[in-house]
């Protein structure tokens, strides 16, 4: 690691960014793990099965819903007849499809049958609006979904009224896969499992992939601004797997064979696709899926399959922390828990920890963008070393990370808070379709810049203080602020409009606005976050709306965020 001078403190503070004048040379922290070998050059079905002949009746994938295990052996092959399936219907190297789906054995065998194609997979949230639904859609370019049938109108409300009645995909039409039986009457819907049944894996074509084809398509705002295709490739999405569960010193360390690894966090966010999917896969770990969170059930499967790995987010460590059914259920088999998608304060964190003594304890931090994950705890290396609490851990391996002042630019040295930037070859190839944005995180020498405000400590242990992007992270969902203005905006009754966050004990941030009535306007609250509500998913809805005479704006016309922010703070607001 290249470093220089830095002042002897534990806590950032206002004083010693005088040292960033006498020191504008750049300060990089790496991993206090060594570099290890990358094999990008694979293709990330290739490199994700590449223990499967080594364990092919070791357990693959769990699923909770059915009770039904599937082996390595299974997995694979059922993946590569999704790939035979698919590839009937027309899917080629470069096309694109979307999964809707709740976790599901279905949602791995479709992700994983793109990839053997060269294909690439934008997941949804299925509770999203059609609204929401046809603008992914239409933005990624897919021409073919596979979803449940409770999900089939939604696909048809507003988005692409004519479902494709052939088994090809086309242009004009939306060929709709269902893993369910269809609706009744409906017959424009194939069914997943009569076509991966009958599908021949022999005649899955060889496709020529390269580290730089795209594999996977998740939807986010960045640092600001609507939700963007953030274009993540094989060797990238490979590199990130191993810069956590490869090496002789795995930074995450899930063993072969014998670890069951939580997933009930939804795969259609990176988090949980990445550092359990894709990781447990790779290490030869089980993956226990559950369709979503209900904590009867979750605590059950815990229990019922001896869960070893559970990666979690804040609002579920709550739950974990104070619900008393815990104490009813058999916790001592999980020896990690990975926090990650949103900060985790110490209160929190030692309220879990009573709950369960025997884990190991700690956070990831992570970004869509940034591959993403950039930091790890390092307590759960195979040979790990203590963590801090609050800690993010340190940066991933075979990376490189440097901490920005926002006005100067300058890198700071050691505990100075300033803007978190990541460089390797896990970040994303892009923004899909949009070369500025793309210009605007990732910069000429390759750095990608989060929007987060944070520090290194002199441990080289990454804490999170602050965030200069806009994006509202409601229990780990990303909530863009400006999605929900311009909703806002396309009001009768609304002059002008604002979102920004406001802190929640259990959601972490919810989404507020200050609105500006139009001219003669009585429009009420109410109306206001029902007409929201109608047009997006759950935690993308209003919890409270001021009203106000203006929204402040800088010169450029920018919203003062911050303004806002410090009136939500004052005691007239509250």
């Amino acid at each position: 690691m290249i470093t220089v001078a830095a002042p002897e403190v534990q806590q950032p503070h206002a004083a010693a960014a005088e040292s960033v004048s006498r020191a504008p040379e750049e300060t990089i922290f790496r991993s206090k793990l060594p570099d290890i070998d990358i094999p990008s050059h694979l293709p990330l079905h290739e490199y994700c099965f590449a223990r499967a002949a080594s364990l092919p009746d070791a357990p693959c994938l769990i699923a909770a819903a059915t009770g039904r295990t599937y082996t390595f052996a299974e997995t694979r092959l059922l993946c590569r007849k999704a790939a035979a399936a698919l590839h009937g219907l027309g899917v080629g190297h470069g096309d694109r499809l979307m999964v809707l789906l709740h976790n599901s054995v279905e949602f791995a065998l479709a992700f994983f049958g793109a990839s053997f194609l060269g294909a690439v997979t934008t997941a949804a949230n299925p509770l999203c609006t059609p609204q929401e639904i046809h603008k992914q859609l239409v933005a990624s370019g897919a021409k073919l979904v596979v979803t449940q049938s409770a999900y089939v109108d939604k696909l048809r409300h507003e988005c692409f009224p004519r479902i494709a009645t052939s088994t090809t995909v086309d242009d004009e039409t939306l060929a709709v896969i269902t893993i369910d039986d269809a609706p009744d009457g409906d017959d424009e819907c194939l069914s997943f499992w009569g076509i991966v049944e009958a599908a021949d894996e022999s005649r899955v074509p060889e496709a020529a992939i390269s580290a730089d084809d795209a594999v996977a398509l998740p939807y986010s705002s960045g640092t600001t601004g609507l939700p963007k295709g953030v274009v993540l490739t094989h060797g990238g999405l490979v590199a990130s797997v191993a810069q956590q569960v490869d090496g002789e010193n795995p930074n995450l360390d899930m063993r072969e064979g014998r670890d069951v690894v939580l997933c009930v966090l939804p795969l259609f966010h990176i988090f949980s696709l990445n550092s359990v999917l894709l990781c447990a896969l790779r290490a030869g770990a089980a993956v226990l899926l559950m369709p979503r969170f209900e904590m009867g059930a979750m605590l059950e499967g815990i229990e019922r399959w001896r869960v070893t790995v559970a990666a979690v987010v804040p609002p579920l460590v709550l739950a974990l922390a104070k619900n008393p059914a815990v104490e009813r259920h058999d916790l001592s088999s999980v020896r990690i828990v990975l926090s990650g998608a949103a900060p985790l304060g110490k209160d929190l964190e030692d309220a879990l920890r009573r709950r369960v003594p025997q884990a190991v304890f700690g956070q990831g931090y992570g970004m869509t963008e940034a591959g993403p994950v950039l930091s790890m705890c390092p307590a759960f290396a195979r040979e790990p070393t203590p963590a801090k609490s609050g800690s993010c851990g340190t940066v991933v391996r075979n990376a490189q990370l440097k901490v920005v002042d926002p006005d100067t630019g300058f890198s700071l040295a050691r505990n100075l808070p300033g803007e978190i930037c990541i460089r390797g070859p896990q970040i994303m190839k892009g923004y899909l379709n949009d070369p500025e944005a793309t210009a605007a995180t990732i910069d000429v020498e390759g750095w990608l810049h989060t929007g987060d405000i944070g520090y290194v400590d002199d441990d080289d242990e990454v804490f999170i203080v602050d965030r200069v992007k806009e994006l509202i992270k409601f229990k780990g969902f990303q909530v863009p602020p400006a999605e929900l203005e311009a909703l806002l905006i396309a009001h009768p009754s609304i002059a002008d409009a604002a979102v920004v966050s406001q802190k929640d004990d259990a959601a972490g941030e919810v989404p507020v606005a200050f609105v500006v009535r139009a001219a003669d306007s009585d429009v009420t609250e109410q109306a206001i976050k029902e007409f929201v509500s109608k047009q997006v998913v759950f935690y993308k809805r209003l919890h409270k709306v001021y009203f106000t005479h203006a929204i402040p704006k800088s010169a450029s016309g920018k919203i003062l965020r911050k303004e806002l922010r410090a009136k939500l703070a004052s005691p007239a607001t509250a």
